[in-house]
């Protein structure tokens, strides 16, 4: 409970700096990723459902790590995390190559 509010109170203090970067930034003229511009509505669907899945996982893994008590558990799903986070990641950069 008491990183609960840590996490609450760090967020609260954060929110207002990460509000003030975002103003100070020139507004770009918005337009559709190459990507996403070509896609369906359905394949837009999929692609939230599956960036839904990975956070889905990440803080499955995340709530795990933090109730875990014995160190060795722990540190192994730190790795099993971090192999879950490496993997989206290159499938994030192969995607973002092949755009280009």
């Amino acid at each position: 409970m008491k990183n609960l509010y840590l996490s609450a109170a760090t967020y609260l203090l954060l929110l207002p700096l990460s509000m003030t970067s975002l103003a100070e930034q020139p507004q770009i003229a918005s337009k559709p990723m190459q990507g996403m511009g070509n896609m369906t509505e359905e394949q837009k669907d999929q692609h939230a459902r599956a960036i839904q899945e990975h956070q889905l996982q990440m803080h499955e893994l995340s709530n795990k790590i933090l109730a875990e008590q014995d160190p060795v558990k722990k540190e192994q799903l730190k790795n099993q995390q971090l192999v879950l986070m490496k993997a989206h990641h290159a499938k994030m950069m192969a995607g973002h190559h092949r755009i280009k």
